[in-house]
């Protein structure tokens, strides 16, 4: 097995090299619109090579454009030409053949003067666990610059081979606002992950800037504002994973299960002061960044029915409702209510049947 995933990148272009790739992002994308054109004009495919392209870019540049190109026309073909995609976002395409790197730099061809030179541009790709260097060790796909928020961002896919332990060991990941997550092994190792009321203190900071820059009619910088608390709340999301993950691999741990929480919003209880936050946090990116990060690690990740994993108690089976936190069972059983979750969910039904034995 194997899984594709994409590195990002940030590049620290001189002026004159940001001015480059930005020539070549809009020739790029300028060149596969003018070519689907001539297709759909046409009706059928180019056969066109880098020599027939007569645009500033470099020939390896010029043949992706033409593969994107053609991508681009069977997708108009096949909707019979009614709908014809015209890309608009510059961007340049380099194939895993013609870029390279070192710890410090990301080497491709580019225009320099009017000649093709390969380029080495600055780079942070060594991070505080060098992560994203031990990622790049692994099958490499192509290479993609684009400019985000006057960022240079360069975008590697990878393809790591995943392994699956022989030994099936499981742990269960409920998550939740008051505790962003909390795992429980067979063991009965436990780990609570994440500060909900940390969470939930910086929401509302962002909450009341948004109020008050609304009242001076501030709209580009609420939009900004929101842009932050995104990366902010994203950011969490992927400290939180990175932890649950790096439990499990201590552990030993073979199978992460979750719940399945595609309805949460519809079907959880919410108090006033709890509501702002459960529709606007992601569980559906947490639950994603931890199985991806999984993955890598050759641990498999189930989906389990979320119902009454809060209520029921692991000992007796019967179902009590909880007082905040706590839950305390007819039978004696008293443990955090999250943890109750937690422990239910190593057991509960796998929502595509495929379930590994606990």
């Amino acid at each position: 097995m194997a899984q594709t995933i994409t590195v990002k990148i940030k590049l620290l272009p001189s002026k004159e090299q940001a001015a480059i790739l930005q020539s070549m992002s809009q020739t790029y994308i300028r060149t596969i619109n003018t070519l689907v054109s001539e297709m759909v004009a046409e009706k059928k495919s180019t056969k066109k090579s880098s020599k027939d392209v007569h645009v500033s870019l470099p020939s390896a540049v010029k043949n992706q454009a033409i593969n994107d190109a053609k991508s681009v026309f069977k997708k108009a073909k096949k909707n019979k030409y009614k709908n014809v995609p015209e890309l608009k976002k510059p961007v340049c395409i380099w194939n895993n053949q013609n870029y390279s790197f070192n710890h410090t730099h990301i080497s491709m061809p580019i225009v320099v003067n009017g000649k093709v030179s390969k380029t080495p541009i600055r780079a942070l790709l060594v991070d505080k666990d060098n992560r994203t260097l031990e990622l790049l060790t692994h099958k490499l796909g192509a290479l993609r610059i684009t400019k985000k928020a006057n960022k240079w961002i360069a975008q590697i896919s990878i393809t790591i081979p995943t392994v699956q332990e022989t030994e099936t060991k499981v742990m269960g990941v409920d998550l939740g606002l008051k505790v962003p997550a909390v795992a429980v092994t067979e063991d009965e190792k436990v780990c609570f992950f994440g500060n909900g009321r940390k969470n939930r203190y910086k929401r509302r900071k962002f909450q009341s800037k948004r109020r008050e820059l609304g009242k001076r009619k501030k709209l580009i910088a609420i939009r900004n504002l929101k842009d932050k608390e995104q990366r902010w709340m994203q950011d969490q999301d992927h400290k939180v994973s990175r932890s649950i993950v790096n439990f499990a691999k201590k552990n030993k741990v073979s199978v992460i299960r979750i719940e399945q929480l595609a309805n949460i919003r519809q079907t959880t209880r919410t108090s006033r002061k709890n509501e702002k936050n459960l529709h606007t946090w992601s569980f559906y990116r947490l639950s994603q960044f931890i199985e991806y990060k999984a993955n890598l690690e050759g641990i498999k990740v189930e989906y389990v029915n979320p119902a009454y994993t809060s209520q029921r108690c692991p000992k007796c089976f019967e179902k009590n409702k909880t007082q905040d936190r706590k839950y305390k069972c007819k039978c004696g059983f008293k443990r955090h209510r999250d943890l109750i979750g937690a422990m239910n969910i190593r057991y509960a039904p796998v929502i595509d049947g495929k379930s590994q034995s606990a």
